[in-house]
C-alpha cells in the first residue's frame, strides 16, 4: 500500500479532538476544498459504522470515495476505511493517530493515508504527480482542522442527511 504521513499540532487535549473525528458529519469542513459532494451512508454520523459518500474534486470522472469508521480507540486512535476510483478498487485506509505532548496541553495529529492502487492506471496516476498533490492536500485539511478546533475559524459545510428530519408518515400504522 501507498502511504502518505501527515502532521500538526493542535492546543487541545487529545480528548477533544477525538470527540470531533468520532462525528462523519464534521469531515466535510476540514476536507471541503479537495472532497465534495459528501453524503451520509447511515443517519447515525458518530461512532463505529459511521460512514460517508464523496467526490474526489477534479476532472476524473471516477472521482467518488466513501469511508467508514471502524476503529475507535478513546483518546489514542481512530481508523477509518474506504474505497475508490473506478469500480471502486482502491482500497483505503485513514488511520488518526493522538499523541499527547509532554505539557499535556497540546496534542500532535497524525494521519496515515494508505492506497492500494493495484490497477497499472492507477499506480500511474500516483506517479505521475497524483501523490504529491495528495500529500499536499492532506497537509492542508489538517491545517484546516487546527484552525476548526483551536480558533473556531474556517468551518466549511457540516454535512446532514438528505430529505429532513426522519418521521412517521401522517397516516402510517408505524407510529
Amino acid at each position: 500500500m501507498d502511504a502518505i504521513r501527515t502532521q500538526v499540532t493542535i492546543e487541545r487535549p487529545p480528548a477533544e479532538i477525538y470527540e470531533y473525528l468520532l462525528d462523519v458529519a464534521n469531515y466535510p469542513e476540514f476536507l471541503d476544498h479537495f472532497l465534495v459532494d459528501w453524503h451520509l451512508t447511515r443517519e447515525d454520523t458518530y461512532g463505529i459504522g459511521a460512514g460517508a459518500r464523496f467526490k474526489v474534486d477534479g476532472k476524473d470522472r471516477f472521482a467518488w470515495g466513501d469511508l467508514t469508521l471502524v476503529e475507535a480507540t478513546k483518546p489514542v486512535s481512530i481508523t477509518l476505511r474506504g474505497r475508490g476510483g473506478r469500480f471502486n478498487r482502491i482500497r483505503t485506509v485513514y488511520a488518526f493517530q493522538f499523541i499527547p505532548n509532554a505539557t499535556g496541553v497540546s496534542t500532535d495529529v497524525v494521519l496515515d493515508v494508505e492506497r492500494d492502487a493495484s490497477a497499472p492506471f492507477d499506480r500511474m496516476r500516483d506517479a505521475f504527480g497524483g501523490r504529491w498533490s495528495d500529500k499536499r492536500r492532506w497537509r492542508r485539511a489538517l491545517g484546516r482542522l487546527d484552525g476548526i478546533i483551536t480558533r473556531g475559524e474556517g468551518h466549511g459545510k457540516r454535512v446532514s442527511v438528505s430529505g429532513g428530519p426522519r418521521k412517521p408518515a401522517t397516516n402510517s400504522p408505524l407510529r
